[in-house]
């Protein structure tokens, strides 16, 4: 009996073959090194920066690329992408985009033994308050220098935002994500990391301190007005101030060198404070109009009251990693007494990315003293320019807190000293301001 034969249709037949010559593609591949992936999960213990949030326990999944097979000498190419990181973004600010870079290491085992130091792009997207951590995917290359079976697994790793690190360490053995297949000779069992970048150094962004700053100590010519003399023009020292700020991730200390002007205007005088300090590269990119300074400078000595000084916003948008400059104070005394009057540093406030810092004086110093005559609905007692309303003042401000002027915990140390505005971390480096 004949069996009967059913041809096969020519699409039929071309799909077969099509998936025949996938499968032996694949399997060719996997013969020359095609990367696997695989994900591994881990018990993670997270170490925000000093006085944001608590150290925070929970689980990591890591995805690892490597290749499957390769030979002696060659340099592989191994990834990491965060399937979910162990922290979410505390409930402090929103994280915009593209603020948030992470760093870590990969550690093999087996036929070699290294670190492989990982690092990703400062790519994410706007993260609000509380929501889950979105991080890049890391890459790092190994050299391979010993035939045998190398096995991968993900370590620590660390979270820069803002020039601020999150470090987050195993607290369990992590298993093996990967492993390579090396052949070929070799007789160093040693392996090579490709690149110079280190685990431990924080990604680019973060905050450097400079051990080179060193604070300007020279003073300009204390003002003394002589109604008698014509002067027009006072200028006054320069004086380093402490702060106390309330910040919106906590108390925070710092000091700044700070310098009052005048000009004098009829009966009243124009003034100028300014921060005779350069400010660190921006850590994120700034929008326009959204950082916003001002002042009460204290009067004493024969006034008494505030002056209301205040700054502009930023013009235009502030890049990462450009420098940020903290403007002029400006504003008028009109003077409330005739006698001597002095003019020191008072509270700063600070309005940036939605959120307002203010920073109290802990122990003042008279930048300015002026011969002033008494002027109508002058300053005595109050506020001396319009806008708003100012306790009265003895003139001096008394000392609420200890004159170490202690490093800045929160960030994250840097030379000289930082506050957090907002979202920005500026730091004061003083030097001479071109006059």
């Amino acid at each position: 009996m004949r069996r009967r034969v059913t041809p096969i249709p020519a699409r039929a037949g071309a799909a077969a073959a099509a998936l025949v010559l996938a499968g032996a593609g694949a399997l060719l591949g996997t013969a020359a090194g095609t990367a696997q992936a695989a994900e591994v999960s881990y018990a993670t213990h997270c170490v925000p920066p000093a006085g944001v949030a608590d150290p925070i326990d929970g689980t990591t999944k890591v995805e690892i690329t490597a290749p499957a097979t390769a030979k002696v000498g060659d340099t592989v190419d191994v990834t990491w992408k965060f399937v979910q990181a162990a922290s979410k973004n505390p409930d402090i600010i929103d994280l915009p985009a593209n603020t948030v870079q992470p760093s870590g290491t990969v550690k093999t085992a087996g036929a070699q033994t290294a670190d492989i130091a990982m690092q990703g792009p400062r790519e994410n997207p706007a993260i609000p308050k509380g929501g889950d951590m979105v991080l890049s995917d890391m890459t790092g290359s190994l050299k391979l220098t010993s035939p045998g079976e190398v096995t991968l697994a993900p370590d620590a790793y660390t979270v820069n935002a803002y020039g601020t690190n999150t470090v987050c360490t195993p607290t369990a053995t992590v298993e093996k994500a990967a492993t390579i297949e090396v052949t070929g000779g070799g007789s160093s069992g040693s392996a090579t990391p490709s690149g110079t970048t280190s685990a431990s150094t924080p990604p680019s962004g973060s905050s450097s301190p400079s051990d080179s700053a060193s604070a300007s100590t020279s003073a300009s010519a204390s003002a003394s007005d002589g109604t008698g003399s014509g002067q027009t023009d006072f200028t006054g020292k320069e004086v380093d101030i402490p702060y106390a700020c309330k910040t919106p991730i906590g108390d925070k200390s710092a000091t700044s060198p700070v310098q009052i002007n005048a000009k004098k205007d009829g009966g009243s005088f124009d003034l100028t404070v300014q921060f005779n300090g350069s400010v660190m590269d921006s850590p994120a990119d700034i929008p326009a109009d959204s950082v916003k300074p001002s002042m009460e400078v204290v009067l004493g000595g024969a006034d008494k009251g505030t002056v209301h000084v205040e700054g502009p916003t930023n013009s235009s948008a502030i890049k990462s990693g450009d420098p940020i400059e903290i403007p002029d104070l400006t504003g008028t005394y009109k003077p409330g007494a005739s006698g001597e009057s002095t003019l020191s540093p008072g509270v700063l406030t600070v309005e940036a990315l939605g959120t307002t810092t203010t920073c109290t004086p802990t122990k003042t110093e008279v930048s300015l003293t002026l011969d002033t005559t008494e002027q109508a609905s002058g300053a005595s007692g109050s506020t001396s320019t319009s806008g708003g309303s100012s306790s009265s003042s003895s003139g001096g401000l008394a000392e609420t807190g200890d004159n170490s002027n202690g490093a800045l915990k929160a960030l994250g140390l840097v030379a000289g000293t930082a506050i957090l505005l907002g979202g920005a971390v500026f730091t004061f480096m003083p030097r001479k301001r071109t006059r």
